[in-house]
């Protein structure tokens, strides 16, 4: 094949497509679909990925491709045919579906080497290498280049002599530590022990020590040598000049996890309702059928111990596995079960790790070094070959959404791969998502039920506690009465209790009040959210800053106040009313250095606080056995968003924090305080009853036309021109109009619930079809025709199918 078909990185209408490169002839047969290349594109060298090959060109002159980026391919055919599909699916450029497929210390700037494997010596090579590789185990690409030996090396590449290392600049670095090796042969042993004076017995017993604790040529890493000898480094360096010892620079992986050992556990003896769930993702995964399951199991019923016998079913069929958890449950207590279950097979991928720990990780995916992934939204794109069984645990929750470019859902993702690898999909949650739990009644998925708690224990009983009456009654603080008194009493038994505050910050706004005024962000429609510890005011949409002001800037009034909660507010609260209790809180501003968040949930657990406080990140996968109180103070928060699923994210959330409760033994309260205490979401949660409230939020739902009745999409045009911006929306709108069948309802063009955000107005359309096989045309074609038009006037157009963030 001659000619390569190759999606250059840039993400912009005029390149989406495949533009075409000659191989030249040292490359031919090395590059194939899948791998990164290097092309001329204009004036420049950029990245691109070759999608296909081909005898000839559309056009006589074609430049030639300058060099490969890779010598194994880094996507394999199935990621580039989900890449077609995702740009189909969102809407998106194909460069960006295949660059959300990759790590992000794969996107930057690169420096490559070639690294001779450790078990190899430079006498292995073909007899040109040989030479290059005598002073050194690694050598530059471009060194290599320049003697015009990259084709040889290929050869030793694919035999695994030799091995590709992009250093990316001020990113993914490998790591290496320094090894010592005994460098004596075991026959000459004795009469070197026996030449070293009686002066050098530090040396001698080191001697003694390597040959004992490295037998069969095993290094000791030098830092360990240094304290169990208490010797010094001259020492060890006297000995490698002797030419006793040798050390060697080795390569490891970053492993967050390096400092712990996870203590092996065994399978648990399965319930008869998790048997009976069981057994069908089982035979599936025999029968190497794709179905997908939605496992709705109350919280603590034991959904993690199916999801970890069915994973081991699949390595025992020599498959891998890939566990979707969200990104705030992925707390050390989810790794640590999957990690003390299948030990060093499992990879970890998530937001927590650092550039190079996340390249790391993906590299051991890519190397079949492990054979399960644990992580978070991008997981799903793992590079496994022989997938058996793909996890989303929690698949209600709104995090599996991207909010950018491109706009996938995790679960579509996965179900796609199932049905590629011919495997089963498992959807877990306590309270699933209105469209799984609807297209698991209607026979779409296949429902999984799991009622009761795995020590038959009763689920938590839950107050709801009306805080427009504590008001009536005097009661000013942010606890009503009830919780004090059941807080106090938890205190004084010595059990722990979870607060739960539906919100971040210290206090949401700052409000006059004399004249009303609320302190706006100058660049967007919000109010801004007032941050004790930095005592300033913050936008939460472009990072805008400013002091908190002495009096009014409206009408000079010194009647200033914060309104709303915060946790550090709580946390005040807390320390004055209940001076002895020990208190943890939980929230962006605590756990924003890396391990922090683990460090905090550790001493809950070991018991050095009475109280954790916190925001959304403890509402999931906790599972500790003291709590036996849990208190939300503002239940209502989310329920007045303009959000179609305001209820539905209520019911969640409440369910949620609720099965924090009474895990084990002790017996769990939950209180909720609330404003509205009669809406619908708030009763059923506190009733712990999804069925009921399933049917009631799909009357409501079917009344409003909305999901899992009607499809939906947003279009989000912005401009920095207000009246130019309504100009255009509404031509566009007609446009669709004209184009789409009289079924489909089309809301606005309206202002959206944020109508300015950094200076750029924002203006939307709500679609809601059922089918619409034009869709995707027209919308395309919006894009393509707007964009081109009037994006040099700095318009952009952004499209949300089926997206779960209405603001």
């Amino acid at each position: 094949m001659n000619v390569a078909s190759v999606i250059v990185d840039v993400p912009a209408m005029q390149t989406d497509r495949t533009f075409d490169y000659t191989i030249p002839k040292e490359w031919k047969g090395i590059i194939v679909p899948g791998m990164r290349v290097v092309v001329p594109f204009g004036p420049r060298k950029i990245q691109g990925f070759v999608i296909d090959l081909k005898e000839k060109g559309e056009v006589s002159k074609l430049k030639p491709i300058h060099e490969p980026m890779d010598l194994i391919p880094v996507l394999n055919q199935e990621l580039l045919t989900l890449g077609d599909w995702l740009t189909e699916k969102t809407l998106c450029f194909k460069i960006s579906a295949f660059q959300a497929m990759l790590p992000a210390a794969m996107k930057a700037k690169y420096e490559k080497f070639f690294h001779l494997e450790d078990n190899k010596r430079p006498d292995d090579l073909h007899q040109k290498l040989q030479p290059v590789f005598q002073s050194g185990r690694e050598v530059s690409w471009k060194a290599i280049e320049e003697m015009g030996l990259l084709p040889l090396i290929q050869k030793e590449v694919k035999s695994g002599a030799i091995e590709v290392i992009y250093r990316v600049k001020a990113k993914g670095k490998k790591k290496t530590v320094r090894k010592l090796y005994l460098a004596i042969p075991q026959e000459e042993l004795e009469e070197v022990l026996r030449a070293l004076p009686p002066q050098a017995s530090k040396q001698k017993q080191i001697i003694e020590y390597m040959n004992d604790a490295a037998p069969g040529g095993d290094g000791v890493l030098a830092s360990v040598l240094l304290e169990e000898m208490a010797t010094t480094s001259s020492t060890i360096k006297t000995l490698v000049h002797k030419g006793y010892l040798k050390e060697k620079n080795v390569e490891i992986y970053r492993d967050p996890f390096e400092n712990r050992t996870f203590e092996k556990t065994s399978p648990l003896p399965l319930t008869t309702q998790q048997a009976e769930s069981i057994t069908p993702i089982l035979g599936s995964i025999e029968e190497k059928e794709h179905h997908t399951y939605l496992l709705y199991g109350v919280t603590g019923s034991g959904k993690t111990e199916i999801y970890l016998q069915s994973i081991q079913r699949v390595l025992e069929d020599g498959k891998e596995a890939i566990v979707m958890v969200p990104e705030i449950s992925l707390t050390p207590q989810m790794v640590h079960r999957f990690k003390g279950r299948f030990g060093n097979d499992v990879a970890v991928l998530h937001s927590g790790l650092s550039t190079g720990e996340k390249y790391d990780e993906w590299r051991k995916i890519q190397r079949k070094e492990v054979k399960v992934v644990v992580g978070a939204r991008s997981a799903v794109f793992a590079p496994f070959e022989n997938l058996g069984i793909i996890i989303i645990d929690e698949e209600h929750e709104t995090s599996y959404k991207q909010e950018e470019n491109p706009r996938y859902h995790a679960r579509d993702v996965a179900i796609y791969r199932g049905e590629y690898h011919r495997c089963p999909v498992i959807l877990g949650s306590a309270t699933p998502s209105l469209e799984s739990f609807a297209r698991a009644s209607k026979g779409v998925y296949r429902l999984l039920t799991l009622d009761k708690r795995m020590n038959d224990g009763p689920l938590p009983s839950v107050e709801i506690v009306d805080m427009r009456e504590e008001l009536r009654k005097g009661n000013r603080s942010m606890f009503s009465t009830e919780l004090f008194e059941k807080l106090q009493d938890r205190l004084e038994k010595g059990e722990q209790t979870v607060l739960f505050l539906n919100r971040r910050g210290h206090s949401s706004f700052i409000m006059c009040r004399d004249c009303g005024f609320v302190l706006q962000c100058p660049h967007c429609d919000i109010s801004l959210t007032y941050h004790r510890f930095s005592n300033g005011m913050k936008c939460h949409y472009c990072g805008y800053e400013e002091g908190v002001p002495a009096s009014c800037p409206e009408c000079t009034s010194e009647h200033i106040r914060y309104f709303g909660t915060g946790t550090q507010k709580v946390e005040e609260e807390l320390t004055k009313l209940l001076p002895s209790a020990r208190i943890i809180r939980m929230d962006v501003d605590t756990t924003s250095r890396k391990g922090s968040h683990e460090k905090l949930l550790t001493a809950f657990g070991e018991g050095k606080a009475d109280i954790l406080l916190g925001t959304q990140m403890i509402a999931k996968g906790l599972d500790f056995p003291n709590i036996t109180l849990v208190g939300v103070l503002s239940a209502d928060t989310m329920l007045h968003l303009p959000d179609f699923r305001a209820a539905e994210k209520t019911f969640q959330l409440l369910t949620q924090v609720s099965g924090r409760a009474g895990r084990h033994a002790l017996p769990g309260e939950v209180v909720i305080q609330t404003y509205t205490p009669e809406h619908y979401s708030i009763e059923l949660a506190s009733n712990h009853d999804y069925n009921r409230f399933y049917q009631q939020e799909m009357m409501m739902r079917k009344m409003g036309s909305y999901p899992p009745f009607f499809y939906i999409t947003l279009l989000t045009l912005s401009h920095e021109d207000l009246l130019k911006l309504v100009d255009i929306t509404e031509k566009m709108a007609g446009y669709i109009r004209s184009k789409l069948s009289d079924t489909t309802i089309i809301l606005g063009p309206s202002a959206s619930p944020i109508p300015r955000i950094k200076n750029r107005y924002r203006y939307q359309c709500l679609i809601k079809y059922k089918r619409e096989p034009n869709l995707g045309i027209t919308l395309k074609t919006v894009l393509d025709q707007f964009q081109q038009q009037y994006a040099s006037s700095g318009l952009t157009v952004s499209i949300d199918v089926n997206p779960y963030m209405m603001m």
